[in-house]
């Protein structure tokens, strides 16, 4: 069975299970995932505890080894395998699926992995380790949850903040939760229980926010135009290479273009995921509320001047390939330019337009 590690403390406070796994991108939380086990383990009088950790020479009869040992001073014992690259290998492989068939008894066992891609989570370890016991996934807060987030974590210290600050620190810390952990706890030092007020914020938080290349198509999709300026700004301060957010801008406007093509053609948007390469449900959920804000002509164009600024990085044409970058993301995530009457191209106008200009696309 697998669980968000928000729904871990209300599962431990009804029962422990044998076997945990906790798994995922999110550092800090899968951290407290298993600051959490442990002490409940501890609490329910699993003592003893011996660490594993799979790292080059690692002998997998170990696992079993440790399994079958109890120590003369503590009848029950909190067993922790970490495997820091998320790759057991094929003996380690088929070491965890005979360790899950045979689970020891007096014995809770923790299981620490990295971020996993859905290979790996369809492997058969890993859905063994499912059955056996309780995955927990640290997942990515994402940027529209993070107020929330933070929201949450001031209540914990007696104290909140209105949206408008929380909205504040949610941009300073953008993709650097171990940091907006830090900076919460730094307000809770700085001020007593009670409400945090805006300019009490600006002093306090600074700016960690850390951006990922990958995250920019959320931006591009939502027409988040100031959260794109600052992604861009933040991705050249940190020495990001600019073919490879020209290139993740670019898929992403295919992708839309795919999108908008199949659908003015009467299909699915089941049927268009695939082909236009947009995985997880975060991602369908943004295409499928936000792709009729874009029209074919305006894919092509921005396909045209992403084509420019590439011949500006490679030294063809002169310019300046950042600010370049800037204007096409705003201009695209703009989206169509509405008609007088306020509302979109109708159906049938974004079908003849799209038959006139799908074939110069792709």
């Amino acid at each position: 069975m697998r669980i968000s590690t928000e729904q871990l403390q209300q599962h431990l406070a009804r029962e422990v299970k044998p076997l945990y796994t906790v798994f995922g991108a999110e550092t800090l939380l899968a951290i407290e995932a298993c600051d959490l086990i442990r002490a409940r383990a501890r609490a329910q009088g699993y003592t003893e505890r011996e660490v594993l950790t799979v790292e080059p020479g690692f002998k997998w009869s170990h696992l079993a080894l440790a399994a079958s040992t109890q120590s003369l001073f503590a009848s029950r014992k909190l067993l922790e395998l970490r495997i820091p690259t998320g790759k057991p290998g094929t003996e380690g492989s088929t070491a965890i699926q005979a360790y899950c068939d045979a689970m020891p008894t007096e014995t809770v066992t923790l299981i620490h992995l990295p971020g996993l891609d859905w290979r790996t989570l369809k492997s058969g370890w890993f859905e063994a380790l499912e059955r056996a016991g309780m995955a927990v996934e640290a997942r990515i807060v994402a940027r529209k949850a993070l107020p929330q987030w933070l929201a949450g974590r001031l209540r914990a210290q007696n104290q909140d903040a209105d949206a408008r600050t929380l909205e504040f620190i949610a941009e300073r810390v953008e993709g650097n939760l171990m940091a907006a952990y830090q900076e919460v706890q730094k307000l809770a030092l700085l001020h007593p229980t009670g409400t945090i007020g805006f300019e009490d914020a600006r002093d306090a938080v600074l700016d960690v926010a850390r951006y990922d290349v990958f995250s920019i198509g959320e931006a591009l999709l939502e027409g988040d135009v100031a959260r794109l300026a600052r992604m861009l700004d933040g991705l050249r301060g940190e020495g990001v290479a600019l073919p490879l957010v020209l290139w993740a801008i670019t898929e992403e406007i295919r992708a839309i273009g795919k999108v908008v093509t199949g659908a003015t053609a009467g299909k699915p948007l089941s049927m268009l995921w695939r082909d236009a390469r947009v995985f997880g449900p975060s991602h369908q959920n943004l295409m499928q509320q936000n792709y009729r804000r874009f029209s074919l002509g305006q894919v092509s164009d921005a396909l045209r001047h992403a084509a420019a600024i590439d011949r500006t990085i490679k030294g063809l044409v002169k310019g300046d390939a950042w600010d370049e970058l800037l204007q096409l993301a705003l201009r695209f995530a703009r989206g169509v330019t509405p008609r007088a009457d306020g509302r979109s191209p109708s159906t049938a106008a974004r079908r003849t337009q799209a038959a006139s200009e799908q074939n110069a696309l792709f």
